[in-house]
């Protein structure tokens, strides 16, 4: 179920929500280090991670699923938001080059379907990364935080449904290893926890960062031949004398 876009925004104007931001965002820039020329469409709530890209980008906008809600961004300029069914996109074929998904797969009830619809509206070569709780951390075990609402998922589990929906990984990082509390002491050590977390490997981080890019050919479903049957018709009588 997707939190009311009132609690999302609150958490992002905290303390906590903007070392969130900052800590997600140094690797969501570090796989895209450069986006010039380049559709870029946010899906979820991602507008706290699209504001790096909008200096150098063709165009970029969010869509923002019904159960959540949408608000207006940016907040001073004309409003590049729509609310939209995540599984069916007010978009043509291959039309945005980048995809950033965040506060949404973990959200719905129709991941295998947002997926689809996020290859579809992918161009050839284009990439979908998606920011999804990591179901070992302690971000998805405390509900004070978005990250703590939804279904939060195990590497194995993402790589499923990403080749399921015709994506391959290409790369993948992990973030918010400190821990979610709000206060002060814990915040200003948040880039000692993450140097620490990358440098040992630790199992514990808050979210996953994987990045996936389109397959352009899609497997041709066959049918298993069936076995041929000899089926045996009883015969008309012939006429006497012929």
């Amino acid at each position: 179920m997707f939190p009311d876009i009132v609690d999302l925004r609150s958490f992002y104007a905290q303390p906590l929500g903007h070392v969130a931001r900052r800590l997600i965002n140094r690797s969501v820039r570090a796989r895209w280090p450069d986006t010039r020329g380049m559709a870029v469409m946010g899906l979820g709530y991602a507008t706290p991670y699209l504001g790096v890209f909008r200096e150098e980008v063709e165009r970029t906008f969010a869509f923002m699923p019904a159960a959540q809600g949408v608000v207006k961004w940016p907040s001073a300029a004309p409003s590049l938001t729509a609310l939209v069914h995540e599984a069916l996109l007010p978009l043509p074929d291959a039309s945005v080059d980048r995809v950033l998904a965040i506060h949404a797969l973990e959200m719905t009830v129709h991941a295998p379907d947002m997926l689809r619809e996020a290859w579809r509206v992918l161009a050839s070569g284009g990439k979908l990364m998606l920011v999804v709780p990591n179901r070992r951390g302690i971000w998805a075990r405390m509900d004070t935080t978005p990250f703590g609402h939804g279904r939060p998922y195990s590497k194995s589990q993402l790589l499923e449904l990403l080749r399921e929906a015709l994506f391959t990984p290409v790369g993948w990082e992990e973030a918010l290893w400190v821990p979610p509390f709000a206060r002060a002491s814990f915040l200003r050590t948040a880039v000692a926890w993450e140097r620490i977390g990358k440098s040992m490997s630790l199992p514990f981080a808050g979210v996953h960062i994987v990045e996936a890019t389109k397959q352009v050919w899609r497997p041709v479903e066959t049918k298993r031949a069936r076995a041929f049957e000899r089926v045996l018709v009883p015969g008309s009588p012939e006429p006497a004398g012929i």
